[in-house]
Protein backbone atom coordinates (compact mmCIF):
# COMPACT_ATOMS: atom_id res chain seq x y z
CA UNK A 1 0.00 0.00 0.00
CA UNK A 2 1.51 3.25 -1.05
CA UNK A 3 -0.13 6.61 0.63
CA UNK A 4 1.85 9.60 2.05
CA UNK A 5 -0.89 10.42 4.05
CA UNK A 6 -0.46 8.16 7.77
CA UNK A 7 -4.05 8.69 9.21
CA UNK A 8 -5.37 7.44 5.53
CA UNK A 9 -3.12 4.16 5.42
CA UNK A 10 -3.69 3.79 9.25
CA UNK A 11 -7.14 3.57 8.89
CA UNK A 12 -7.24 1.03 5.91
CA UNK A 13 -4.51 -0.67 7.87
CA UNK A 14 -7.50 -1.20 10.43
CA UNK A 15 -9.83 -2.38 8.03
CA UNK A 16 -8.05 -4.47 6.32
CA UNK A 17 -7.01 -6.21 9.65
CA UNK A 18 -10.81 -6.36 10.92
CA UNK A 19 -11.19 -8.61 7.45
CA UNK A 20 -8.19 -10.60 7.30
CA UNK A 21 -6.30 -10.03 10.65
CA UNK A 22 -2.76 -12.45 9.38
CA UNK A 23 -2.65 -10.31 6.06
CA UNK A 24 1.01 -9.20 5.93
CA UNK A 25 0.53 -5.38 5.12
CA UNK A 26 3.71 -3.54 3.60
CA UNK A 27 2.90 0.04 3.06
CA UNK A 28 5.28 3.28 1.79
CA UNK A 29 4.68 6.91 1.70
CA UNK A 30 5.65 7.75 -2.35
CA UNK A 31 5.48 6.60 -5.44
CA UNK A 32 9.38 5.77 -5.94
CA UNK A 33 9.47 3.61 -2.97
CA UNK A 34 6.50 1.48 -4.39
CA UNK A 35 8.77 1.00 -7.55
CA UNK A 36 12.01 -0.24 -5.09
CA UNK A 37 10.06 -2.19 -2.70
CA UNK A 38 9.06 -4.23 -5.90
CA UNK A 39 11.78 -4.40 -7.24
CA UNK A 40 13.62 -5.85 -4.47
CA UNK A 41 10.60 -8.61 -4.01
CA UNK A 42 11.61 -11.90 -5.44
CA UNK A 43 8.92 -14.00 -7.84
CA UNK A 44 7.26 -15.07 -5.16
CA UNK A 45 7.17 -12.59 -2.58
CA UNK A 46 5.38 -9.80 -4.79
CA UNK A 47 2.11 -8.84 -3.25
CA UNK A 48 -1.05 -9.95 -4.40
CA UNK A 49 -2.47 -6.82 -4.36
CA UNK A 50 -0.84 -3.28 -4.92
CA UNK A 51 -3.10 -0.17 -3.25
CA UNK A 52 -1.93 3.46 -4.67
CA UNK A 53 -3.00 6.94 -3.78
CA UNK A 54 -3.43 8.80 -6.73
CA UNK A 55 -2.05 11.97 -5.05
CA UNK A 56 1.83 11.04 -3.96
CA UNK A 57 4.96 12.88 -3.80
CA UNK A 58 7.46 11.96 -6.56
CA UNK A 59 5.22 10.23 -8.68
CA UNK A 60 1.41 9.93 -8.67
CA UNK A 61 -0.15 6.35 -8.27
CA UNK A 62 -0.94 6.66 -11.73
CA UNK A 63 2.54 7.44 -12.72
CA UNK A 64 3.12 4.22 -10.94
CA UNK A 65 0.90 2.37 -12.60
CA UNK A 66 2.30 3.60 -16.41
CA UNK A 67 5.67 2.31 -15.58
CA UNK A 68 4.87 -0.93 -13.95
CA UNK A 69 2.23 -2.05 -16.24
CA UNK A 70 4.90 -3.12 -19.00
CA UNK A 71 6.73 -5.35 -16.82
CA UNK A 72 5.17 -8.91 -17.46
CA UNK A 73 6.38 -9.09 -14.10
CA UNK A 74 3.74 -7.53 -12.34
CA UNK A 75 0.84 -8.22 -15.03
CA UNK A 76 -1.03 -10.73 -12.73
CA UNK A 77 -0.85 -8.86 -9.61
CA UNK A 78 -4.35 -6.63 -9.01
CA UNK A 79 -3.20 -2.96 -8.84
CA UNK A 80 -5.91 -0.36 -7.37
CA UNK A 81 -6.81 3.28 -6.60
CA UNK A 82 -7.57 4.82 -3.61
CA UNK A 83 -7.85 8.53 -3.60
CA UNK A 84 -9.84 11.34 -2.49
CA UNK A 85 -9.92 12.38 -5.94
CA UNK A 86 -13.57 11.38 -8.11
CA UNK A 87 -12.02 13.05 -11.21
CA UNK A 88 -13.16 11.34 -14.16
CA UNK A 89 -10.10 12.42 -16.15
CA UNK A 90 -7.89 10.70 -12.77
CA UNK A 91 -10.20 7.84 -13.13
CA UNK A 92 -9.98 7.38 -17.10
CA UNK A 93 -6.16 8.15 -16.54
CA UNK A 94 -5.35 5.37 -14.17
CA UNK A 95 -7.64 2.66 -15.64
CA UNK A 96 -5.74 3.40 -18.87
CA UNK A 97 -2.54 3.14 -17.05
CA UNK A 98 -3.38 -0.54 -15.85
CA UNK A 99 -5.86 -0.05 -12.50
CA UNK A 100 -8.16 -2.81 -11.62
CA UNK A 101 -10.12 -0.66 -9.79
CA UNK A 102 -10.52 2.88 -9.02
CA UNK A 103 -12.09 3.52 -5.78
CA UNK A 104 -12.44 6.68 -3.79
CA UNK A 105 -11.52 6.87 -0.10
CA UNK A 106 -14.76 6.79 1.93
CA UNK A 107 -15.58 8.62 4.62
CA UNK A 108 -16.29 6.66 7.58
CA UNK A 109 -15.26 3.26 9.07
CA UNK A 110 -18.22 1.05 7.63
CA UNK A 111 -17.63 2.38 4.68
CA UNK A 112 -13.77 1.96 4.71
CA UNK A 113 -13.96 -2.12 5.43
CA UNK A 114 -16.73 -2.60 2.90
CA UNK A 115 -13.95 -0.84 0.34
CA UNK A 116 -11.53 -3.32 1.94
CA UNK A 117 -13.28 -6.36 1.75
CA UNK A 118 -13.75 -5.07 -2.31
CA UNK A 119 -10.25 -4.72 -2.80
CA UNK A 120 -8.87 -7.82 -0.57
CA UNK A 121 -11.47 -10.32 -3.45
CA UNK A 122 -9.24 -9.29 -5.79
CA UNK A 123 -6.33 -11.71 -3.87
CA UNK A 124 -8.53 -14.58 -4.46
Amino acid sequence: MADDDYEDTELLEVAIMKIEPGVNLHKVKTGRAVLEYLTYQSDNDLPCLIILDYNMPELTGSEVLSIICNDQRYEDIPKVILSTSNTPHHIRECMQNGATGYFVKPNNMHDLIGLAKKMLDYCS
